[in-house]
């Protein structure tokens, strides 16, 4: 008889032999599944939970206040949408009437100047033409002589009939007047000059016109000025005085050097401002991080002398630009060593200072990533919180100068 041994027996028994091709029929081990996740076990379960009729009505009224809410405030933004474009139409149109305004001022002007040529050229041409025929009656009388003259050539002596030689005499006398008669031509060319200055004004002031849109006001910081800095009240104008002011000293005020920072921090962003130092022998205006020193009188507390500040500097009759205790000699206005007002512009993260004459627009000195060797600065970009900066210089003989600066108002 045969005797049947099942697989869990041949297992059990090393000595029992394999049947063939059971090799082939062991498929590898069985992978026991992962255990099911609290939150699949939770939504499984939440799945199966039956909610009641009052909870039921909870959850649409919520979900139809919800409907009512977004709604309401898609129709806002519409409603914003709307007025964001009349607003913009309303600005457009403003703005093409101010241009077109300059537009019909200038071609006034230009058919005035224009105007006034041609009635010079009108007169002086009126006048040459009535000299002109003056002349050409002249030469009719000179040549009707000349010809005269030459038939009693011609003829013979018994048939010359006697003539008097006054008949001949056609001199005509110049006149002076007439070599007077040209165009104003001096008269013209000052008015071309006034039209020169008048554009380039112009040019300056539409440049000025796009720093004016970034205008900050900036007062001065009382708590950082120097003892003998003396402000008004609003705190604009500033002026050295001999005598120190009251009150205790400030930790955050200089001690020494005659300085003094904004109160107005930048953080980001663009600002302009303009300060005016034609009363001012010699001044220094800028920027410095707060950080820059406040005692003593080293160069950590110089503007320009430290690698937190950057100024345009005036002293000794020599206009120059300052940081890092580098410096660069700016040229100011033909004949001029300093403006009168310098405008200060701050790109904060552009890591840009640029200084300017603020009646010309003339960039003095700029200080950014394409900033001169000088300075040795491949990457300039600004790390801290940046103030206006404002500095007197004491006279030669150790004395302050009674100079005086001013922050201009550039409210429109």
């Amino acid at each position: 008889m045969f005797t049947f041994t099942t697989l869990a027996e041949m297992a059990e028994d090393d000595s029992t032999a394999r049947i063939p091709g059971a090799d082939q029929l062991f498929l590898g081990p069985v992978t026991q599944p992962y255990p099911r996740s609290p939150k699949t076990l939770r939504k499984t379960g939440s799945a199966s939970i039956k909610y009641t009729q009052e909870q039921l009505s909870c959850f649409l009224e919520e979900l139809e206040n919800e409907s009512k809410r977004t709604e309401a405030r898609m129709a806002s933004l519409k409603k914003r949408q709307g007025n964001l474009t009349a607003n913009a139409e309303v600005i457009e149109q403003q703005l093409r009437e101010r241009f077109e305004n300059m537009r019909l001022a200038l071609e006034k002007d230009e058919l005035a100047a224009l105007g006034m040529l041609e009635q010079d050229h009108r007169e002086n041409s009126s006048k040459l033409t009535r000299h002109l025929q003056d002349w050409t009656q002249h030469l009719r009388l000179v040549r009707k002589h000349t010809s005269t003259i030459k038939k009693l050539q011609e003829s013979s002596a018994e048939s010359q009939q006697p003539v008097c030689a006054e008949d001949f005499s056609c001199s005509k006398k110049l006149d002076v007047a007439e070599e007077a008669i040209r165009l104003n031509e001096e008269k013209f060319q000052k008015l071309m000059k006034a039209l020169g200055k008048i554009s380039k004004e112009l040019q300056a002031q539409l440049q000025r016109k796009s720093l004016l849109l970034d205008s900050t006001e900036v007062v001065i910081d009382r708590m950082t000025s120097h003892r003998q800095i003396k402000l008004t009240s609003k705190g604009r104008s500033m002026n050295i005085s001999a005598e120190d002011s009251s009150g205790p000293n400030q930790p955050q005020q200089f001690d020494q050097v005659y300085c003094a920072l904004g109160s107005v921090s930048i953080t980001g962003g663009q600002h302009y401002w303009e300060v005016d130092v034609h009363c001012c022998s010699a001044w220094a205006v800028g920027v410095a991080y707060g950080s820059l020193s406040r005692k003593g009188q080293d160069k950590s507390t110089k503007l320009g002398r430290n690698k937190l500040s950057w100024c345009l500097e005036f002293q000794d009759g020599q206009l120059s630009a300052w940081h890092n205790d580098r410096h660069v000699v700016v040229s100011g206005r033909t004949g001029r060593g300093a403006p009168d007002k310098v405008g200060i512009f701050v790109n904060y993260q552009k890591g840009r200072v640029a200084f300017y004459d603020a009646e010309t627009m003339k960039v003095l000195q700029e200080f950014s990533p394409a900033s001169t060797a000088v300075f040795e600065r491949a990457y300039h970009q600004f790390t801290e919180v940046l103030f206006p900066a404002f500095r007197f210089f004491k006279a030669k003989d150790g004395h302050s100068v009674p100079d005086h600066m001013e922050i201009c108002d550039l409210s429109m």
